[in-house]
């Protein structure tokens, strides 16, 4: 049955400042933006933020203990607060491995568990096969791996089918013409010179997706398309890394998933997610019959629904 009476702020835990903040220059064109929080002696936590381009969130802290937890975000080359703004140029999954790397050399930190969901399940995973050594163990959530059907379902047909309704002002703003492809059509105009052209594109994508995630849908999601400042970042990057296979071979996590074998890992996984559908989750888990996979029966995608977010507080809390 549903629990209607919980919320979100009996799961999680309370709101935080973060303790320090930095800008780390990772390339001659890109800087990042940093922060921790909770306890400086803690156990270390990487938080790697979805998208690409959504960059990190204060609450994201909420989902660790304070007083166990050192917590390190960052936002990724282009969003949130690093700098150039929605740059294009030298932003690839390969970049952001090492910038991941970099942050880890940067902060003194010998190794650190890993905590991604979405976009940043993705990173995780894919870090975690260039650097097994430095990582502790995985919470990942939303299982994406960027393989050719799921774009297809996501973006041109299947959840289609699901939220015909939302989908259709984002399929209709592309020409009929155009619409066998819908992620290249959305890359001309994302990477248009017309910054009109830009904003009304990067609206109309980042509404699909915020009207997606939910299994039921919030206000609170879709206004995130009206900000276009985000709405900007979070389409073009998604779309940049997307129309460029995300930069690696298809299906490149399963092909690499024996170097991670031996890290304790923790798949959260909504039942009814649309956005990156509980196949994914079921054959990485297949992959690595030694983690723990845990289908949430009554949520979608978001980690800002609360039957996710107290499987990824209780996968963190196991930790300490």
């Amino acid at each position: 049955m549903l629990d209607t009476t919980t919320t979100l702020a009996d799961v999680l835990y309370p709101p935080i400042e973060p303790h320090t903040e930095g800008m780390l220059q990772v390339s001659p064109l890109h800087t990042i933006a940093w922060e921790q929080s909770g306890n400086p002696d803690g156990l270390p936590v990487v938080v790697i933020h979805g998208g690409p381009g959504g960059g990190g969130q204060p609450s994201y802290r909420q989902y660790f203990d304070p007083t166990a937890f050192n917590i390190v975000q960052f936002d990724q080359r282009g969003c949130g607060k690093s700098t150039p703004y929605a740059e294009l140029d030298d932003n690839n999954t390969h970049a952001s491995v090492s910038d991941i790397e970099a942050l880890r050399e940067h902060l003194g930190i010998e190794s650190w568990h890993v905590f991604g969901g979405s976009w940043g399940s993705t990173l995780a995973l894919i870090y975690a096969q260039h650097h097994p050594d430095r990582v502790r163990s995985l919470v990942l959530r939303g299982i994406f791996m960027c393989r050719k059907s799921e774009l297809h379902w996501f973006y041109q047909d299947g959840a289609s089918h699901i939220f015909p309704d939302a989908f259709a002002p984002y399929r209709d703003h592309i020409p009929e013409a155009e619409r066998s492809d819908l992620i290249r059509a959305y890359y001309a105009r994302l990477t248009s010179e017309d910054v009109d052209v830009r904003r009304a594109a990067a609206k109309e994508w980042t509404r699909w997706e915020m009207a997606t995630s939910r299994l039921f849908p919030d206000p609170e999601y879709l206004d995130k398309a009206e900000d276009l400042d985000f709405a900007v970042a979070f389409a073009r990057i998604e779309c940049h890394y997307f129309i460029n296979a995300i930069f690696v071979e298809e299906a490149y996590i399963l092909k690499h998933v024996d170097l991670i074998q031996h890290l304790p890992t923790v798949i959260v996984q909504g039942r009814y997610d649309v956005v990156c559908p509980p196949r994914s989750a079921w054959e990485l888990h297949q992959a690595m019959p030694s983690s723990r996979l845990v289908m949430v029966p009554d949520a979608g995608h978001s980690m800002g629904e609360v039957s996710i977010a107290r499987e990824l507080v209780a996968a963190t809390d196991a930790l300490r």
